[in-house]
């Protein structure tokens, strides 16, 4: 039987490496996907919001990222029920909705990810996701396999946080520092105290609630303090960003110069 078991849902539940670790992709390429899956990370994070990613683009990094160890997590432009069925048809099993601020809208982006009677994914029978029909009980299976992970990227919605963390279907949450600190008033600036307070807030809260909680940091040294606060997986940097500061160190190391500062922390994320 062939199998659609999500690990990455496993892992959530404490049943994987612990905590596990990824990074951004940011390159909308196949093979810098394929490149990092085999670079030792648990998981990846396709872009589909701040990179230019088609579903047709999407169908062809998630099978670079299937060729590796690595798992794929798909975080959408929008918590849009188009644009979530046509993400999990094209064969993601974890999907990132981001700017949830509310437990409605996370009850809708339960809805949009499952199968009637639960939620009000529409039905195919062939597609990537479904191994093109020959996942026989896919349609018995998907709504478990699936994964939901809502973003939280505001002050308002991370005082939501127990209600949203409680709404049946929601996986896991994910803090977004980069709009965070936009929106308390601190732009690229995620290393600010009032930042790292309700960062640190945040994966308390999400203790109590008992919700998994994950969130991205710029460098190995904010990620360790970020697990240090009890984040249950982290994200570090991206693809273009390891890329472009290792060009910068190299060319300054063969000229003589200081490599250029690295952009704003976490800024796009």
């Amino acid at each position: 039987m062939i199998s659609i078991e999500n690990r990455f849902k496993g892992w959530l539940k404490g049943q994987g490496p612990k905590p596990p670790l990824g990074t951004w992709l940011m390159a909308a390429g196949p093979a810098t996907a394929e490149a990092m899956g085999y670079s030792g990370f648990d998981f990846l994070v396709v872009d589909m919001e701040h990179v230019p990613i088609e579903v047709s683009d999407l169908a062809n990094i998630l099978r670079a990222i299937g060729c590796t160890p690595a798992d794929a997590v798909v975080r959408l432009a929008w918590n849009d029920q188009v644009l979530v069925k046509r993400v999990l048809d094209a064969g993601a099993q974890t999907i990132m909705l981001p700017f949830v601020q509310t437990a409605e809208e996370a009850r809708l982006a339960v809805a949009f990810a499952k199968y009637p009677p639960v939620g009000i994914r529409g039905v195919a029978a062939v597609h990537r996701g479904s191994r093109f029909g020959r996942a026989v009980d896919y349609l018995k299976q998907a709504n478990d396999q699936v994964a939901v992970i809502v973003q939280l990227e505001t002050p308002e919605a991370i005082e939501r946080l127990p209600e949203i963390a409680a709404v049946p279907g929601v996986d896991a949450l994910f803090v977004g520092p980069g709009d965070l600190a936009a929106s308390m008033g601190h732009i690229g600036n995620i290393a600010h105290a009032d930042v790292q307070a309700l960062i640190e807030k945040a994966a308390g809260m999400a203790r109590d609630a008992g919700k998994p909680v994950g969130i991205v940091g710029p460098n190995p040294d904010m990620v360790r303090r970020f697990i240090g606060y009890g984040y249950s997986y982290v994200a570090m940097g991206s693809d273009l960003a390891m890329m472009t500061s290792r060009a910068s160190e190299w060319l300054g190391a063969l000229r003589g110069e200081a490599a250029p500062a690295p952009a704003a922390p976490a800024a796009a994320y």
